[in-house]
């Protein structure tokens, strides 16, 4: 032991500390201090040589492609030395394998190579995510490359005699590893060694590779950008689903995270079933990145349901039956031009809408401004009537037409009215401006029932009711009342808004951090990115919504000013007026809904997942339900909803749909709670539409409900007072009853689209029996509401064809998600969905101008001539 210690510190450079002690000038210093470090050496050396005794271990020269069989036990190991000379496009592949299944004492093979270590054991026990053990009898491994750059090894800076004895005769230019063969069991234990050479490490763009993994045998890959090249995407593709499988990119560099617990500790990866692709940008990964492929140890990451048998945590499943095919092959995206291309087509795209609409305005205008002049003079000429019939309040009912009281058919009293809507002129009855006094004398005998004229029950009680009985306020006051839809609607989707985008900003940061693309669910076959947005196609497909939206914000306000700057209802009483009541607080509002919707339907597609779904739906039901107070406000001026009860309304169903999020697919009393709500609240609208407003919408309307049908249907039979309006609530009855109990029965996953459906039918249902009872009623649609109809239906199927494509479906997991991804069908850059949102938001706009033309052929007639329905 003297003779080795001094051999070491005569043989290495001494440290500054010894080079101290021995330069010292006190003799003392030299006599203790060197001695008492040569006692410490051979304290260290003896300690370490009785606490772990080497194994004798038997080396031996291997060749590439043998197979070695052996054995080993725990007083014996193995190890053989293997030389080759580097290649980036080739690797060197170790496997082994054994027939012991003894877990706990196991083969242990480390891999020791000049720039690194790699171990693993034989068995090989690999722990899933539901906590079973799987044993593996093979295994086989891809040791770490480098490129031909850098393959000049260290030996080439070491002397000869400081080799390992058995790699002297190795060239410069080679490399050198060992694999050694050791285990913990007293007996005896046989292995299997074959070392070889992966022809197809460097992957090329274009060419489709084929190979087979398994949790024991992953696999990784080299690709190198080209110098064209600044984005890659790589396809993988699998003939059958199972087993569950990694796609892993990461940064090139050693070692590879090739395992299945820390393949996610590196780079992007996806799991996958039949199908992956991952977009590679080449300043995220350099000029070069490893493509990685792990098969899991089970299924649970890609179809996310248990094993049905009962799960035992300390038994070791043996399983030699999950192998993978995979097919890989890596393709160049498409280039800046093409991003300029589709950015510029999607603005063009609704470029002609602007125009049309500029003409349109422009014609209206130029045709309006000589009628506008002949009415001005026809309303100056009728003035002195109209002022006398507005201050006239003591005509009998009998007298004005309205016939309060009398059982009359309300469709035969329009259809006498025929010739006066054809003519859409103002018409004053002869029978008003003929009354001598001779008659007014007699007029005083009789009870003129002046409350019948002024009392709002008495009024909406009359079996034929006409817009001019429901538009009795003042018409300032309600453009009032309806102009704040627009204004709260624009308050709340601020405060919605924001908090969204700062949510999905972060859902995007979080994928780019960690990696995991499991969290958003794009269409990764055509999810081209753009700075830091995986998706920009399907979030700039979203602009229709924007654009159409102002535009038919400008279209109302045109319609608004021509409105006020018309001189048909100056001065005149409000039954008097023309036509239906000219609010456009709702429409606004509608237009103002339509940008929002486009604003979070784009927030949705930064990160489409299960838990903001509701951002992509929110402003659909707010559009569903404007649409519809829309229709029900044009002839029910003074009973529709004001804008705080709505939006509490809206506020209601947009907590369901959160709630839906977290529980609706576990909780049976949450489906109870909905199909109880929606069965009471549609039978309370019922029993509010039918009367007109007549009672208050509130829990005591329950009350009322019982109280007629008890004397209405039990006590005595009566016939319906408006069978037409019995008939729509009967059907829409119908519908919603049997859609809460399918809805019940089969409780989706997706409840957003489930809620959103029963808007939308409702709204499809309502608008059908509007038209239906217009024409009805003998009044008639005009060729441009024709127009925007045919056009709307038009647009709306085409829409729902792309719709229903389905390239994601966030209530399946991630891996099985991917597996409806498809490429791109329009400019190599918009796919199925982003169609979606081109023609949705055109169907969208054609129906709100449906909306906004629809009773046109009514604004010349007189509104106690225009019936209710």
């Amino acid at each position: 032991m003297l003779v080795i210690t001094t051999t070491f510190l005569t043989t290495r450079a001494p440290s500054p500390f010894l080079q101290t002690m021995w330069k010292s000038p006190h003799k003392h210093v030299r006599l203790v201090g060197i001695p008492a470090v040569m006692f410490l050496l051979f304290l260290c050396f003896g300690i370490r040589a009785g606490s772990a005794p080497l194994v004798p271990s038997d080396l031996t020269a291997a060749n590439f492609n043998t197979l070695y069989t052996g054995s080993v036990q725990a007083d014996r190991s193995k190890e053989y030395l293997f030389h080759y000379r580097p290649n980036k496009s080739e690797a060197v592949r170790v496997w082994v394998a054994s027939t012991t299944n003894d877990s706990k004492l196991p083969l242990m093979f480390v891999v020791q190579q000049q720039q690194g270590v790699m171990s693993w054991q034989v068995p090989l026990v690999l722990r899933a995510i539901t906590g079973i053990l799987y044993l593996y009898r093979d295994v086989s491994r891809t040791l770490c490359s480098l490129d031909v750059e850098n393959s000049t090894s260290k030996l080439a800076l070491k002397s000869p005699s400081q080799l390992h004895p058995m790699a002297a005769h190795a060239t410069l230019e080679e490399k050198h590893f060992t694999v050694a063969v050791t285990t913990q069991s007293p007996n005896n234990v046989s292995y299997e060694l074959r070392v070889t050479e992966n022809s197809h490490l460097l992957l090329r763009s274009g060419v489709k590779y084929v190979f087979n993994a398994t949790p024991s045998q992953p696999q990784f890959f080299l690709y190198e950008f080209a110098s064209d090249e600044k984005s890659v995407m790589v396809n993988v593709t699998s003939r059958i689903e199972d087993p569950c499988s990694v796609v892993s990119v990461q940064d090139f560099g050693c070692p590879v995270n090739d395992l299945d617990q820390n393949v996610n500790f590196a780079g992007t990866y996806q799991t996958m079933t039949s199908q992956a692709a991952i977009t590679v940008q080449r300043t995220q990964q350099n000029s070069r990145f490893h493509l990685v492929f792990v098969v899991k140890t089970d299924d649970y990451a890609c179809k996310g349901i248990l094993p049905l048998t009962p799960i035992n945590l300390q038994e070791v499943v043996d399983t030699d039956h999950r192998v993978k095919e995979l097919e890989v092959e890596i393709t160049k995206t498409i280039s800046h031009k093409v991003y300029m291309y589709a950015i510029v087509f999607c603005c063009t795209l609704f470029l002609p809408f602007y125009l049309v609409a500029f003409v349109w305005m422009c014609i209206r205008q130029w045709r309006t401004r000589p009628q506008r002049q002949l009415d001005l003079c026809n309303v100056e000429e009728q003035r002195p009537i109209l002022e006398k019939l507005s201050e006239d309040d003591s005509i009998p009912s009998s007298l004005s037409g309205d016939s309060y009281g009398a059982i009359v058919s309300c469709l035969g009293h329009v259809g006498a009215e025929g010739p006066e809507l054809k003519a859409r002129r103002l018409r004053v009855d002869w029978r008003h401006t003929s009354i001598s006094s001779s008659d007014e004398d007699e007029l005083e005998d009789y009870d003129t029932m002046d409350d019948a004229l002024s009392d709002k029950n008495i009024i909406r009680s009359k079996p034929c009711l006409h817009v001019a009985d429901l538009a009795r306020r003042k018409h300032s006051a309600m453009t009032k009342k309806y102009q704040i839809y627009c204004w709260n609607l624009v308050t709340v989707g601020v405060f919605y808004v924001l908090p969204v985008i700062q949510l999905v900003l972060t859902y995007q940061s979080v994928v780019h951090d960690t990696g995991n693309q499991d969290i958003c669910y794009y269409n990764f076959l055509c999810a081209n990115p753009l700075g830091q947005l995986t998706s920009f196609n399907n979030v700039f497909s979203n602009l229709g919504y924007f654009l159409l939206g102002l535009l038919f914000l400008l279209t109302v306000a045109f319609r608004e000013f021509s409105n006020q700057m018309s001189p048909q209802t100056k001065g005149t009483h409000s039954q008097h007026e023309l036509g239906l009541p000219k609010h456009y607080g709702l429409f606004y509002a509608m237009g103002f809904a339509l940008i929002m919707e486009g604003l979070l339907s784009a927030c949705y597609h930064v990160c489409p997942n299960y838990s903001n779904f509701q951002f992509d739906t929110a402003f659909m039901y707010i559009i569903a339900g404007l649409c519809m107070l829309k229709l029900y406000q044009k002839r029910h001026s003074d009973v529709n909803a004001n804008a705080y009860k709505a939006y509490a309304s809206f506020a209601v169903i947009i907590f369901f749909a959160v709630l839906g999020v977290v529980v609706a697919k576990k909780a049976v009393w949450f489906w109870v709670l909905c199909t109880l709500v929606h069965i009471l609240a549609s039978l309370a609208l019922s029993f509010h539409i039918y009367h007109v407003g007549h009672w208050h919408f509130s829990i005591a309307i329950f009350k009322h409900i019982a109280i007629v049908f008890y004397n209405d249907c039990i006590r005595r039979c009566t016939r319906p007072l408006h069978m037409d309006r019995l008939i729509l609530l009967v059907i829409g009855n119908i519908f919603n009853w049997s859609y809460a109990i399918v809805g019940f029965g089969i409780r989706p996953r997706d409840f957003d689209s489930y809620l959103l459906g029963i808007f939308m039918s409702n709204l499809l249902l309502y608008s059908a029996f509007y038209i239906i009872m217009k024409i009805r009623s003998g009044e008639r649609i005009l060729p441009v509401p024709m127009l925007f109809i045919i056009l709307a239906m038009v647009a709306w199927g085409a829409a729902l064809y792309f719709f229903f494509q389905g390239l994601t479906s966030w209530e399946e997991t991630a891996a099985k998600s991917r597996e409806r991804n498809k490429p791109c069908i329009l400019l190599q850059f918009f796919d199925h969905h982003d169609i979606w949102h081109f023609l949705s938001s055109i169907a969208m706009f054609l129906s709100f101008l449906v909306l906004l033309t629809l009773d046109d052929d009514v604004d010349l007639v007189r509104r106690d001539k225009i019936l209710v329905f």
